[in-house]
């Protein structure tokens, strides 16, 4: 609703754009919505102020003496509104930024690196939470999202409004316990058909992988465990084989509580990515876009050290 005293703001949007560019439809393609609305916000804005803004007729677009001068005044309003929310955008971020992302990646990489950055020259404070759950940017739940999503199965990151940037795309490996993995006759991937795997919430990236692995899977095995810290902890009670990238389970691989399983004939392939997802309009300020350059380069480092 508008504000007491005030026109509609889409309305004034358009009458602006019209006396700038000198016509409805330029108005329009600068807008970006169709000639008719913005000829319908015009008829709006005249009938509430009561009084003719446009001169119709005769071809040629012209504002009359009562339009033009408020023309310029609006414009002026709208313009000084553009150049405050630009300075706000631009300046150093008053709240915690707010993260929202998958737990596992959340806990077992996140977490240190935005430590780091916080370190930085201008590098602001985070506010981290780990959830299943994707943020509802456009009702500004969160700042910045970032979540892994698979290349075969939805959702995808992403829609309207939003602009999306890949952090990592890290091959998945096998792992399981020392003692289990001690126990595996895997000759090829086929067998692996038969072996006790662990799922997250389904059954997609085993099917993924083993696709790309030359394996057309149907009904697989093994318990589903919801989070990927779940199903990492259940393979290092031994309860089966996981599958997952270094970024989850570097440390476990140091200190030898998962092995990686080598199956003959297979390969470490990657099945999706790390995505990380902001409000268009904010995707180029300062503390968005200086922390996703931020994890872009880590990742990327991540990704070297292990090559």
């Amino acid at each position: 609703m508008a504000a007491p005293g005030l026109p509609p703001f889409a309305a004034l949007r358009a009458f602006e754009a019209v006396g700038r560019l000198g016509g409805v439809r330029r108005a329009a393609q600068d807008l970006g919505i169709d000639h008719t609305v913005v000829s319908r916000h015009l008829r709006t804005l005249e009938h509430w102020l009561g009084l003719p803004l446009i001169e119709r007729g005769g071809g040629a677009l012209r504002l009359t003496a009562a339009g033009s001068a408020y023309h310029a005044r609006i414009a002026s309003a709208l313009h000084e509104l553009g150049e405050a929310t630009r300075e706000a955008m631009a300046s150093p971020p008053t709240r915690p930024l707010q993260v929202w992302a998958v737990p596992g990646f959340a806990a077992q990489w996140l977490a240190d690196r935005l430590t780091a950055y916080e370190t930085l020259p201008g590098g602001a404070t985070v506010e981290l939470r780990p959830t299943d759950r994707c943020a509802d940017l456009a009702r500004f739940e969160a700042d910045a999202d970032i979540r892994y999503y698979g290349d075969d199965w939805a959702p995808q990151p992403g829609g309207a409004g939003l602009m999306v940037a890949e952090l990592a795309r890290p091959p998945l490996m096998i792992v399981a316990s020392p003692a289990l993995a001690a126990t595996l006759r895997l000759s090829g991937p086929a067998d692996l058909m038969m072996a006790p795997l662990l799922h997250e919430e389904h059954h997609e990236q085993w099917r993924a992988w083993l696709a790309r692995n030359g394996v057309s899977a149907g009904p697989l095995q093994g318990p589903l465990l919801w989070h990927a810290h779940l199903a990492l902890a259940a393979a290092r009670a031994g309860r089966g084989l996981a599958l997952a990238n270094r970024f989850l389970v570097a440390q476990d691989l140091a200190a030898g509580t998962l092995v990686r399983v080598a199956v003959p004939g297979t390969r470490e392939v990657a099945v999706g990515a790390y995505a990380f997802v902001a409000r268009a309009e904010r995707w180029t300020s300062a503390p968005i876009a200086q922390l996703r350059k931020y994890l872009q380069q880590s990742a990327a480092d991540q990704g070297a050290v292990h090559n």
